[in-house]
């Protein structure tokens, strides 16, 4: 883990000068950290996407952190809500939704001189099914993390080490990755799902998907939560029957990483 965190610092030190895709997660905090103490903070820049598809919760927590460690952030809002290749909602979403994230971040880095940008995808996700890894390789988007052979859990480990508060945070994802490929994305079913996770965060769960199937509410949580639902059960099926969804369930699969993935690739790769 040393050599690649030696490896991720020498990646970082030969790019001079970084815009940084910050969503105020672990991996991109360990990266925004390891630019500003490998570059100096006046070489480096934190953008924060405001866009719908997050909730706002994760971008007043990223701009918190931001500011916690002393970097110039920007906070922007893209455009992929009036992009019908995005609401559509194809297999091909999160490409078209990184296309406008990383137009947006170069328009930034060429009005203040930097000369690259840099955003944290990990070793862990090319196990999965990421086409928004195609938009990096196309707008020349550098992921050092992946570069440097970090994984999730290690970076986890180097966060902690360097007193990151992030180092044990939920993993995240854009609120566009609860509703099935195609099943159109609006801005209002975007806000249900933001309401029903944050029904479910303020009972003191950390980690929850409510994965948007019509009427259905199909609820993710580590197995360690299922008794705080069951407990609370009435209470989270009311709330979440304010929202539309008529029917409330608890996946007995437990909370996992691109579940919608599984019923369009059947198994094709490890979720």
């Amino acid at each position: 883990m040393d050599q690649k965190y030696s490896k991720l610092k020498e990646v970082i030190a030969d790019l001079g000068t970084v815009v940084v895709a910050y969503s105020g997660g672990v991996d991109s905090t360990l990266l925004l950290q390891t630019c500003i103490d490998t570059l100096g903070k006046k070489n480096v820049r934190a953008v924060i996407n405001a866009s719908i598809i997050h909730p706002e919760q994760e971008i007043e927590e990223a701009s918190y952190i931001a500011g916690t460690i002393g970097v110039d952030y920007i906070v922007i809002a893209t455009g992929e809500m009036e992009d019908r290749n995005f609401t559509e909602n194809t297999k091909e979403r999160c490409y078209y939704c990184k296309l406008h994230l990383f137009d947006a971040l170069w328009d930034i880095a060429q009005k203040i001189g930097f000369s690259h940008i840099v955003e944290g995808s990990n070793m862990d996700d090319t196990r999965d099914f990421r086409p928004g890894s195609k938009a990096c390789r196309e707008k020349n988007i550098i992921s050092p993390l992946q570069v440097a052979g970090l994984t999730k859990h290690e970076i986890r480990s180097l966060s902690q080490n360097l007193s990151l508060s992030t180092y044990d945070k939920p993993s995240q994802a854009c609120l566009a990755s609860r509703i099935p490929y195609g099943t159109p994305i609006d801005r209002e079913l975007l806000k249900r799902i933001e309401r029903a996770e944050k029904a479910l965060n303020v009972l003191g769960i950390r980690q929850a998907r409510v994965r948007y199937h019509g009427l259905i509410a199909r609820i993710e949580v580590g197995e360690d939560d299922f008794s705080l639902i069951m407990d609370n059960r009435n209470e989270i099926a009311d709330q979440l029957r304010k929202e539309g969804f008529v029917y409330v369930t608890l996946d007995i699969g437990g909370y996992r990483t691109g579940s919608l993935n599984e019923e369009i690739f059947e198994g094709e790769i490890d979720t």
